[in-house]
């Protein structure tokens, strides 16, 4: 086959241009420090790139969702610690009216303490954090205890669980209707009622026993949601570790190696300077030359 000077010329100009192309791709790689930009640079990264996003995605969401965990578990704790403290209270008060020797004011007194007592219970109970009540079960939008006399409560005790791994869903509320039952506040009514200044005998041993089991019943409780927060922070722990799997093996599959790229670009420079003396070596000089 006869060679002739087109043909140097176009396959010189041809192959100049792939070499531009290759500087071009490694200096993209550089600046944006990924080793595709575009699907088709290469496919295989490119789908192996879409699993990883999904997968710290949804890693990520689940850390949301502990912090949201966190704040249900941390502010039912505190509420409970103060209902523990106001039953408590209310048991002091309850041995101190039990004894035969306090006069009427003074058992009237204790009646009134209880009753602010019993109003915080209320408060407790009804705690909202942002806008939503904590232990009205998955109705969050409406408090656990109505605003009449006797106490009202509403019922809900359905379990508000969270998803923190993947389809493992743990209960982040209290069961309200447990802790603040009607029968708390019924048994709190009675108690301020038998405390009145008028009744001459008064036989408070039914209701310390009412209280004890109360208490038992919150300290239970505090001691469920404490085993559900160790697990909540195991399982936090390991979503931490997750997170930092699934971002390393997403920057090893699209970060590029900027050593090795320096050096394809240190070495594709080198190509191309040959390259072009090279073409000026092989192409033949024009009339115009000589006409210089």
């Amino acid at each position: 086959m006869r060679v002739t000077q087109s043909m140097l010329s176009n396959n010189f100009l041809k192959n100049i241009s792939n070499s531009y192309e290759k500087m071009g791709k490694i200096s993209e790689q550089m600046q944006t420090q990924k080793k595709i930009t575009r699907p088709s640079d290469d496919p295989v990264v490119a789908m192996k790139g879409i699993a990883y996003r999904t997968n710290l995605a949804e890693v990520q969401q689940f850390k949301r969702n502990f912090t949201e965990a966190h704040n249900w578990i941390d502010n039912s704790d505190a509420a409970l610690d103060q209902a523990t403290q106001a039953l408590q209270r209310i048991r002091e008060l309850t041995v101190k009216a039990n004894n035969g020797t306090l006069e009427g004011d003074q058992r009237n007194a204790i009646a009134k303490e209880i009753e602010q007592l019993r109003d915080q219970l209320k408060e407790v109970a009804n705690t909202k954090v942002g806008d939503k009540y904590l232990f009205n079960g998955t109705d969050t939008l409406n408090p656990l205890v109505l605003d009449v006399d006797p106490p009202k409560v509403s019922g809900n005790n359905k379990p508000v669980k969270l998803e923190l791994a993947k389809g493992v869903y743990i209960q982040v509320n209290t069961d309200g209707t447990k802790v603040f039952s009607e029968e708390l506040f019924t048994n709190l009514n009675t108690l301020i009622n038998k405390l009145d200044p008028n009744n001459t005998t008064v036989d408070l041993k039914d209701d310390l026993a009412n209280l004890d089991n109360s208490i038992n019943t919150i300290l239970n409780e505090r001691a469920t949601i404490g085993a559900r927060d160790n697990r909540i922070e195991l399982m936090e722990d390991r979503i931490d570790q997750q997170e930092v799997s699934a971002s390393k093996m997403m920057s090893d599959n699209e970060d590029v190696d900027m050593e090795k790229v320096i050096t394809d670009l240190i070495t594709q420079e080198s190509v191309q300077r040959a390259s072009l003396g090279m073409g000026a070596r092989i192409i033949q000089p024009t009339l115009l030359d000589f006409l210089r």
